[in-house]
């Protein structure tokens, strides 16, 4: 298989990250459907395609042509089976629970054409802890996008030993096709590459803030003004969601057995009260008047 092979793009999960990537894949020239079980989150992404690409009109970033045809690419479906069925491409983007990729991985093993490749967007979960549950795991890998993925350019193509190097080498030619910036690793390691670093970051931040050393402000500041990132642990954490930073944590936990992966007791506080960030209008900041 080759990237000329692929013509149609399937993003299962239409949620922040999977309805900016399918966004994007319709931008860059292929037929894209989106998939999700939950309705409302499908009309969200919608909605968020039919104000997206009319703003970047106005903005100067596309022509109305090419908004129109973007537009014309992408169709979103609550069927997983009539999203698939002709996927050559698939991306997978739901929620951090191995149990449900896995299932998601052998409906779609059984629905998509042989040839597919079906990559998982987990930003924690490695492939080979899906991959057995399809027949194809020669063809299965972890495809890593950042949040806002229309934005950042990196994407972690994660090689299992599984994976194989035609399916690492199609994933790389497709990341470059939709002007992504594609890092091959060569193995599966925990947290990958970015995130690894990051890690420590967020848990010297967090520990920060739970002793009581510095506030939620001055830490972003620190991070900001001090290292030169474009915006602090917390500010990020409230864009990724701490939603997905509580389960990520909790997973790690149910993986390991150690106390030390449990999340922050500020972290649980967050997601106790259902502050998740900007999706939710509050987190380590207010966003009640943005919301």
């Amino acid at each position: 298989m080759q990237l000329s092979d692929v013509k149609t793009v399937t993003v299962v999960g239409a949620g922040n990250m999977g309805h900016q990537i399918a966004t994007l894949c319709a931008i860059k020239g292929y037929k894209t459907a989106v998939t999700d079980v939950k309705d409302e989150v499908l009309k969200k992404a919608e909605q968020f395609v039919d104000s997206y690409l009319p703003g970047r009109v106005k903005k100067g970033k596309l022509s109305e042509d090419q908004a129109r045809q973007a537009r014309d690419n992408i169709r979103f479906t609550n069927s997983l089976e009539d999203a698939a069925k002709d996927a050559d491409f698939v991306i997978e983007a739901v929620l951090e629970i191995r149990d449900l990729k896995r299932k998601i991985f052998a409906d779609l093993d059984r629905i998509a054409p042989s040839h597919a490749i079906l990559a998982t967007n987990s930003s924690f979960i490695v492939s080979s802890k899906i991959a057995d549950a399809t027949n194809r795991p020669e063809k299965v890998c972890n495809l890593h996008f950042f949040n806002p993925a229309l934005v950042m350019k990196l994407v972690e193509v994660v090689q299992g030993p599984h994976t194989s190097d035609e399916t690492v080498a199609v994933a790389m030619d497709f990341c470059k096709s939709i002007e992504k910036v594609a890092v091959h690793l060569k193995k599966e390691v925990d947290g990958f590459l970015l995130n690894r670093i990051f890690r420590v970051i967020n848990h010297e931040a967090l520990w920060l803030l739970d002793m009581g050393v510095a506030s939620v402000e001055d830490i972003d500041k620190a991070c900001v003004y001090g290292a030169g990132h474009p915006m602090g642990p917390f500010r990020l954490n409230d864009l990724t969601g701490i939603d997905l930073a509580y389960i990520m944590a909790m997973e790690a936990f149910k993986e390991s057995g150690d106390p030390a992966d449990l999340p922050s007791p500020s972290v649980t506080e967050h997601y106790v009260k259902g502050e998740y960030g900007e999706k939710t209008g509050k987190g380590w900041y207010d966003y009640s008047d943005k919301k």
